[in-house]
């Protein structure tokens, strides 16, 4: 008996060691969560919060959340919320999946040691490829919104339009994108268009 538990300590120990363990832990809670102990969102467009707070290992040599932190919480909250509203079940069944092809951040206000605060999930829109989504970190102390992120999430095997459609068994018009999130996305085009270039790709290869 004490051979297997210090096998399994020395097991978790090069879990956590070679391999981000919290990472692979969490992941997995986070979806099971989502589909069994929470009810399903039927509204795509509605906002989902995830609850977080910054432990210590989530701290830079400032003392405050670091920034690759808040991707990864947004990574939780976005997957959880894809979960929650059936997304990620309709790509199961369409034999497709999704990655994601563009991120970016805007840091207003530093998460410290034990502050508690919800990542606020929503779907903004989708394009023909892609579904767009927004991360806010808001504080649970004052309420102030600390960062805001935002999200392309490219599919592969189908289209959003077609995702939509397979979960309102009917043709959904997608909103208007906001301003900000359009030149967003002219930035990404501009920005691909530039990288083919380089590298000697013609205009009709797509980024993957």
């Amino acid at each position: 008996m004490l051979g297997l538990l210090v096998a399994l300590l020395a097991l978790g120990l090069a879990v956590f060691a070679l391999l981000d363990g919290w990472y692979l832990v969490r992941f997995p809670c986070a979806v099971l969560r989502a589909r069994l102990l929470q009810p399903r969102v039927r509204d795509l467009l509605a906002e989902q919060c995830f609850p977080g707070r910054v432990l210590p290992s989530d701290l830079d040599l400032l003392m405050h959340m670091n920034n690759a932190r808040y991707l990864r919480e947004a990574d939780f909250a976005r997957t959880a919320h894809l979960t929650r509203c059936g997304v990620l079940g309709a790509l199961r069944e369409l034999r497709a999946h999704s990655v994601l092809a563009a991120s970016c951040a805007r840091h207003r206000r530093s998460l410290r040691l034990l502050e508690p605060f919800e990542v606020r999930t929503r779907l903004l829109g989708w394009d023909d490829r892609a579904f767009y989504l927004e991360a806010r970190f808001v504080s649970l102390r004052d309420g102030f919104v600390c960062a805001l992120l935002r999200f392309r999430q490219h599919l592969l095997g189908t289209s959003p339009e077609r995702v939509v459609q397979h979960l309102c068994q009917r043709r959904v018009e997608p909103p208007e994108l906001p301003a900000d999130l359009q030149h967003w996305i002219s930035y990404n085009e501009a920005s691909s268009q530039l990288l083919r270039m380089e590298n000697g790709l013609s205009d009709v290869t797509k980024d993957q």
